[in-house]
């Protein structure tokens, strides 16, 4: 098994377009890591750069200790899973999976233990004699990632795996490919658009845009500390809320003014923001951190205004509801039993303990603005 290490890594086509922009990354040995970011981010040419499918115009890749940048795909001890399967149509899935071990001379023993060892590991042994078209979608994706298996490679690449899925098989194969990497105890690196299959899957995170690495974190850590407002607009679903503002002098120290509502910042954070006084900032909060009604046990630091509903949807374990208040559109997840009625006015809190403020000009985050977790809010303490 082996780690994964890109050192100022570029892309350059010959048109002149950089797709990949000088970007650092350390996977360890065993690590799940998932590449994830919108269309054209590049974390597929970056995939494709790891497995030898693409020339690198500049910089280093290292699996384990050996330099791979010339060394032939073949030749790096890899294994990919490609979006589309590429399952051959005649053969049955036995042959599939022994495919690639017959051109490399195997022994039929051997070939015959891998294949029996990863069919048995993927659930798949009474299928073995089936052809593709026999198979579902679940069932195929499965083969894809036995024939992955069987090579017995230092280092798994997925990408999109998932995509041609339907939604409720996504969700049963994200759970199979987590139960894998931690049988298999290999090093992954997993490419995807859909950022819940981010949140699922890796032990850590790297979200792209435009050929950079915005940041890079375990999910938690982008969830409740993202460094930018793309990361912090990335994360989550709903999206966060984002308000441009300003903040002000008040009565009872600083707040935050977005033309249409005020809402006062936590003392805590005074020293933080006090060199921001009187300039442009962007708040943001999650739609989790927005109730309708103010919490019985709650702990946090509330500001309220008001603010009318245009939009309610039910999802049964909660509600989504879309807001406004004068210019400002929002979203509020909110208990089920919530009593927000479609198109009346209602008082909305923002748990200001939760809140993101961000510099306008750099999109960045204020150093030294967290979240920050009520001690007394965590069970047992």
């Amino acid at each position: 098994m082996a780690g994964v290490t890109l050192k100022d890594l570029v892309k350059r086509y010959p048109t002149g377009f950089q797709a990949v922009n000088s970007i650092n990354l350390e996977i360890h040995d065993k690590e799940f890591v998932v590449l994830v970011g919108p269309s054209g981010c590049a974390k597929s040419t970056t995939l494709r750069m790891v497995a030898g499918l693409e020339d690198i115009t500049d910089g280093l890749i290292k699996i384990g200790d050996r330099v791979v940048n010339d060394v032939r795909s073949k030749d790096r001890n890899i294994a990919m899973v490609f979006q589309n399967y590429a399952l051959y149509p005649h053969m049955d899935v036995y042959r599939n999976m022994a495919f690639a071990l017959k051109l490399r001379k195997f022994p039929k023993e051997e070939i015959d233990r891998r294949v029996r060892k990863a069919a048995d590991i993927l659930g798949i042994v009474p299928l073995l004699d089936r052809k593709p078209k026999q198979l579902s979608g679940g069932q195929r994706q499965r083969v894809a990632v036995g024939r992955a298996i069987v090579r017995e490679p230092e280092v798994f690449l997925f990408d999109e795996p998932l995509s041609n899925l339907d939604a409720k098989l996504r969700v049963t194969m994200r759970a199979e490919i987590t139960k894998l990497q931690h049988k298999l105890e290999t090093t992954m690196i997993y490419v995807t658009h859909d950022q819940v299959e981010a949140m699922t899957l890796g032990d850590r995170i790297v979200i792209m845009k435009d050929g950079y690495i915005m940041q890079v974190g375990s999910p938690l850590e982008l969830y409740n500390f993202p460094d930018n407002e793309f990361v912090a607009g990335f994360i989550g679903s709903p999206a966060m809320n984002f308000f441009h503002a300003k903040l002000v002098q008040a009565d009872s120290g600083l707040a935050i003014d977005t033309g249409t509502f005020q809402v006062r910042v936590p003392k805590e954070y005074h020293d933080v923001c006090g060199s921001y006084k009187d300039k442009d900032v962007t708040l943001g909060i999650r739609p989790e951190d927005i109730a309708d009604s103010l919490p019985e046990d709650s702990r946090g630091q509330w500001e309220k205004f008001k603010a009318v509903v245009e939009g309610i949807e039910p999802l049964g374990a909660e509600i989504i509801l879309e807001m406004v208040s004068g210019q400002q559109s929002f979203t509020a997840r909110v208990d089920p039993d919530s009593k927000s009625r479609l198109s009346e006015e209602v008082e909305v809190y923002f748990n200001m303990r939760k809140i993101h403020l961000f510099d306008t000009e750099t999109q960045k985050v204020i150093p030294g603005l967290r979240p920050k977790r009520i001690v007394s809010e965590l069970p047992g303490e």
